[in-house]
């Protein structure tokens, strides 16, 4: 079963104005390249990607006919979004086992949710 790993943490919701200091980046890096290669080696993973913080984000909305476009984030929040992984898990433990190994466990919060499967070659 697919599941997506949703990497919450504070970074992403309000970017610090001063950059990460060389030696910490290096470090983050590394915990997450790490994780990244034991996802593959064990079979799990099946893509992920790292987001821009929520600064950079646009939201779209169509409201009678009209799209209406939003810059920055959509309502202030502690954490947000910055990264996500999709796995492929056994099961729901499965998936929560390989999810606390993400790094930002340790400093942000993690969630997991399984992806709907519809079937294939005919409607959905």
């Amino acid at each position: 079963m697919r599941y997506l790993i949703l990497i919450y943490e504070q970074n992403s919701a309000n970017p610090p104005a001063e950059p990460m200091p060389a030696d910490q980046r290096a470090a983050t890096t590394a915990a997450y390249n790490a994780y990244t290669t034991m996802l593959k080696d064990r079979g799990h993973f099946l893509g992920g990607e790292a987001l821009q913080p929520v600064t950079a984000a646009t939201t779209v909305r169509i409201r009678d006919g009209q799209t209406m476009t939003t810059d920055g984030p959509f309502a202030e929040t502690k954490e947000a979004l910055g990264g996500f992984y999709l796995i492929e898990a056994a099961d729901l433990d499965e998936a929560l086992e390989l999810a606390a190994g993400v790094p930002a466990a340790t400093y942000g919060s993690i969630e997991v949710r399984p992806i709907w499967e519809y079937p294939t070659g005919g409607d959905a």
